[in-house]
């Protein structure tokens, strides 16, 4: 009895250490091919199939795409620049393997039978794998998938993903190489705006200091904006609409509903009406001649008199009840 149970103690470190051989045979070969390379590592069937067999004392992150043009998989192109930035990342970051975590990419001309094994209709599809045994393992081994209903993730939202799923302690950040091309062209934007408004300065600012100019930007907006412009955005007004007997009604019954070409006839009003005030009041008292200036104002008075009438004519129009009028409308 004392005999065995001494042959058992001598054995049980060597059955340890094959079992721990057994469990990281699959992680140091991997991780060392991993952090030798620039991206995730480049799967098939078979290396698929050993990377995420049990038992593991180590994660696993695998992205299941079609990135050849014949399968037009267009998410499976946009996202892949951003895997492989995350991959770039974790390698730089985690060269000594502390978070247990590799990345894969397997596509599918090389992993059809994994597709046709995990029946996959669609792609891209990121698989998450949690270490079965040591630090962080769960009792359910299922992998976890990352969902892309949302369409292309960028490398930080797989990162903050991947990282939730991982024991808690340092992970490497997300790092973007700097982009020498996007540098040069908003420098150079940016010293041509400067030259072109260095030279073009004497010739912009009396436009800008114009008075006038901004009187009639105000004037216009202001137009635009009483006269019921948003309203037609909001509610999707229809331009006209019929009268029920075979006509066209260009004016909505009620304050609450207008059409599109009511608002344009109303604005046209407000136009027409701003216009002919500042006429009188800024340009028919500078007028030298006394007779002109006497057929001015009376010009101008029958165009406010006359628009005024079309006006109160159109409140009618919305509300029958609408007391007041102005021949000859």
């Amino acid at each position: 009895m004392q005999v065995s149970l001494a042959i058992f103690l001598g054995l049980l470190p060597l059955f340890c250490l094959a079992e721990k051989s057994r469990t990281d045979s699959n992680f140091e070969p991997y991780h060392a091919k991993f952090i030798s390379g620039s991206s995730p590592l480049k799967l098939d069937d078979g290396s698929y199939e050993k990377l995420t067999a049990a038992p593991r004392d180590y994660s696993v992150a695998v992205l299941l795409t079609a990135l050849e043009t014949r399968f037009g998989c267009q998410l499976c192109r946009d996202f892949q620049p951003e895997w492989d930035v995350l991959g770039k990342s974790w390698i730089r970051g985690d060269k000594k393997g502390d978070t247990r975590l590799l990345l894969g990419t397997l596509d599918f001309a090389e992993g059809k039978g994994t597709f046709q094994k995990l029946m996959l209709q669609t792609a891209p599809v990121l698989l998450f794998f949690p270490p079965t045994t040591g630090p962080g393992a769960k009792p359910n081994a299922q992998a976890i998938r990352f969902d892309f209903t949302m369409g292309p993730q960028s490398a930080e939202q797989v990162h903050d993903w991947i990282s939730r799923h991982l024991p808690a302690g340092p992970k490497p950040p997300v790092y973007r190489p700097l982009n020498y091309v996007r540098l040069i062209t908003i420098t150079t934007a940016i010293l041509g705006l400067v030259s072109f408004f260095s030279i073009a300065w004497p010739y912009i600012i009396p436009i800008i200091q114009n008075r006038n100019l901004w009187a009639a930007i105000s004037l216009i907006t202001i137009l635009l904006f009483t006269s019921g412009h948003m309203f037609n955005h909001i509610r999707k007004v229809p331009y006209v609409s019929g009268d029920g007997k075979g006509g066209i009604s260009y004016f909505a019954g009620g304050f609450s509903n207008q059409f599109g070409l009511e608002t344009q006839i109303v604005a046209a009003m407000y136009g027409t009406l701003s216009f002919a005030t500042i006429a009188l009041a800024l340009k028919v008292p500078r007028m030298v001649d006394p007779q002109k200036q006497q057929i001015a104002v009376f010009i101008w008075g029958a165009v406010i008199f006359g628009m005024y009438s079309f006006l109160l004519s159109v409140f009618r129009i919305k509300n029958g009840g609408y007391p007041f009028h102005l021949p000859p409308f």
